[in-house]
């Protein structure tokens, strides 16, 4: 069973920057996708970033493309998401989710397994 943990949440002001962290476990697929989504109160879980467990092809959501940054780090089944130049409208619950497929998706509902989620608020 896979398990994906998410940390680095927390409360930022505006322009700032925070690093989320998802700290994954259990069965892996070489051929899988990972992906960062959000979803603020009220709204549906929106992609925002996803990259191919052998890190590359890199996606991002046009709302934060030059500001956020996802990476892998081979060496202990982490994948981050920088980042930087918050705004208010980036605070939401940021979940980490996986996919046993090569492609990134940009549906929740291309994703097998997900992480609890992570609280990010960012104040004006």
């Amino acid at each position: 069973q896979v398990q994906l943990v998410e940390s680095g949440g927390g409360l930022v002001q505006a322009g700032g920057s925070l690093r989320l962290s998802c700290a994954a476990s259990g069965l892996l697929f070489s051929s899988s996708a990972m992906g960062w989504f959000r979803q603020a109160p009220g709204k549906e879980r929106d992609f925002v970033a996803g990259i191919r467990w052998s890190g590359g092809g890199a996606r991002y959501a046009a709302s934060v493309q030059g500001r956020f940054t996802i990476s892998r780090a081979s060496a202990d089944n982490t994948v981050y998401l920088q980042m930087n130049s918050l705004k208010p409208e980036d605070t939401a619950v940021y979940y980490c989710a996986t996919r046993r497929s090569f492609a990134v998706g940009v549906s929740l509902y291309e994703y097998d397994y997900w992480g609890q989620g992570t609280q990010v608020t960012v104040s004006s």
